[in-house]
């Protein structure tokens, strides 16, 4: 059933539903061709790619899913809502889809929940797309642990709870046109998480995660060499908040043969704030 608040001019896509083993995962599957797959992070969902869903489904199958307890999808109170989980439930989903070679592209907390698919022994990974995320321990950044100290915390939990944190301050934040994120865009993340217990079960559990996934990001971080087997397009908000540029470089380092766009004026969402400069480093990226 669509919810009332869907704008629908807006992500005018047709919805489907796939049943997963922890719970019912909503998704979108527009156009015909090579297969690409987006996968979002934290707190958004599929809507925050509708710009590269319009322009990208002319040629190619552009499939999006929702995360278990985002968007449209199902949000089932015996899943963990950790990144370990959340690629479980991905894997599960390309494999019951039956996505044998596919461009990923990823964003923020997508990455790390996708990066798995990449990394198998015979991936079906063909092409890696990166949107400001990251594949390693954040522990060993003093400045991105101090910030996760607090959002994963007590105070943390406490302001995600009854401020809407997540979406409400550190959302806003990490743009860098602020402009960009209009009340319009800014409503269709917000009315996802109008309920405090799922601001806490969903996102705060994602915040906690950040340092308590340390173990997790090392296994990836490990592996990460093999992502250099698939052509990479790195394309970066420079004026982001959340990843502030030192992670861009670490990309830079891991996939020297990348592509790399920078957006100097853009921030943690650039496909948001310049989609037009994104669609065109992907057309070319994979035409």
């Amino acid at each position: 059933m669509t919810p009332a608040w869907l704008d629908r001019r807006a992500y005018p896509f047709a919805s489907h539903q796939l049943s997963l083993a922890a719970g019912r995962m909503h998704y979108v599957d527009e156009g015909q061709g090579e297969p690409v797959l987006f996968v979002h992070g934290t707190p958004t969902w599929s809507f925050e790619f509708r710009h590269l869903i319009t322009a990208l489904s002319t040629r190619m199958r552009c499939i999006a899913p929702d995360h278990l307890g985002f968007g449209l999808s199902e949000r089932p109170a015996a899943f963990p809502y950790t990144p370990d989980a959340h690629a479980a439930a991905l894997s599960e989903f390309v494999d019951r889809l039956g996505l044998t070679r596919f461009t990923l592209v990823v964003h923020d907390f997508g990455g790390p929940i996708a990066f798995p698919l990449a990394l198998r022994d015979r991936s079906p990974v063909s092409r890696l797309v990166v949107l400001n995320t990251w594949c390693w321990p954040l522990a060993d950044t003093p400045a991105m642990v101090r910030k996760a100290r607090i959002a994963g915390g007590a105070l943390g939990r406490f302001l995600y709870r009854y401020a809407n944190a997540s979406l409400r301050i550190i959302m806003p934040s990490a743009y860098g046109n602020r402009r960009a994120l209009t009340p319009e865009i800014h409503r269709q993340y917000l009315a996802v998480f109008e309920d405090r217990d799922a601001r806490v079960l969903v996102l705060h559990a994602l915040a906690k995660a950040l340092l308590d996934s340390n173990d997790y990001y090392a296994q990836l971080w490990r592996s990460a060499e093999r992502l250099r087997r698939v052509p990479s397009l790195v394309v970066w908000g420079l004026k982001d908040s959340a990843l502030p540029p030192a992670q861009l470089e670490r990309w830079r380092r891991l996939l020297p043969e990348a592509r790399v766009a920078v957006l100097e004026h853009a921030g943690h969402w650039p496909h948001e704030e310049d989609p037009a400069r994104v669609i065109r480093e992907i057309d070319a990226f994979t035409a």
